[in-house]
């Protein structure tokens, strides 16, 4: 079991949970709030979640022995998830979850692309099967007949 909550499987379910849930969790949120104010208060609450989490787990380090490149990249990943949520709750806004979320999910398929373009990673023809699938999922879940 210990093995379990060790391995990426595990914590990529639980992200995938976790995601779920703020869908269904943000349109609500959304139904009476300009969606780019309600993106700012999801932030404050990720903000101090992320915070706790650093200092429960001891895992503080100070931001001197961070590399610059790192530095870069990850303030470039915070504009990318600022960006994105803000898009993700205005299309919450205006759209259904159900149909929102899946179009959202794209972002599995650009990942794969963006992946093999840029950092060399490789994928097999069963790898691509995988990612075409997921890309016609999705546009078949926000489908509207």
């Amino acid at each position: 079991m210990k093995s379990i909550l060790l391995g990426w499987p595990f914590w990529a379910l639980l992200s995938a949970g976790f995601a779920a849930m703020t869908a269904i969790f943000a349109k609500v949120g959304v139904e009476n709030v300009n969606s780019d104010f309600a993106t700012f208060i999801r932030t404050i609450v990720i903000l101090a979640a992320a915070g706790m989490m650093v200092y429960v787990t001891g895992n503080w380090q100070s931001p001197g022995t961070v590399s610059g490149r790192s530095w870069s990249f990850l303030v470039l990943s915070g504009l990318a998830t600022g960006a994105s949520w803000i898009c993700y709750f205005r299309a919450l806004k205006l759209g259904d979850a159900a149909r929102v979320a899946p179009i959202d999910k794209l972002s599995v398929v650009f990942v794969a692309i963006f992946a093999v373009l840029f950092l060399g990673e490789r994928l097999s023809l069963p790898n691509w099967l995988g990612v075409c699938l997921i890309a016609c999922g999705a546009v078949l879940v926000a489908y509207r007949a």
